[in-house]
């Protein structure tokens, strides 16, 4: 096999509401946090031990706009996509970097039961279009 893959699958719940950023030329952005857990026991001491992975997750567009609406903190999500560093610099000027996951697809989880308000489709899945999983940097911040 030549090349190389990168592919991110997450099976986890939102630690935050999405928080949309809007583009003067109509596109968006919607970035979240997911958490997803590790549970184990010690096998020394008998403990359970617990651990929480925090991930940040972007989505574009259409996408976007679905989850806005949909997804609320605590939902579990299925998300797809690819890991991306993106590199910054703060205030202070320092360079700093973010570790992101680039959805090509989601499906929600949550039960009807555990959404009580803007209920989605049982079946909603988004592929995004391929022109929107693009390699480039452009994004403003």
């Amino acid at each position: 096999m030549s090349g190389s893959l990168n592919k991110v699958m997450l099976i986890g719940n939102l630690g935050d509401e999405v928080k949309m950023h809007h583009f003067d030329g109509g596109g968006c952005i919607g970035r979240f946090p997911i958490a997803t857990n590790e549970s184990y026991t010690n096998k020394t001491t008998g403990e359970k031990v617990s651990n929480t992975e925090w991930h940040n997750v972007v989505v574009r567009n259409k996408a976007a706009e679905v989850c806005e609406k949909y997804l609320n903190k605590g939902d579990k999500i299925y998300v797809e996509g690819k890991i991306k560093t993106r590199k910054w610099q703060s205030d202070d000027g320092i360079q700093r970097y973010s570790t992101e996951i680039h959805i090509s697809e989601f499906n929600f989880l949550s039960t009807k039961n555990d959404i009580t308000t803007n209920s989605p489709p049982t079946d909603v899945k988004e592929i995004l279009p391929e022109n929107q999983n693009s390699d480039s940097d452009d994004l403003p911040f």
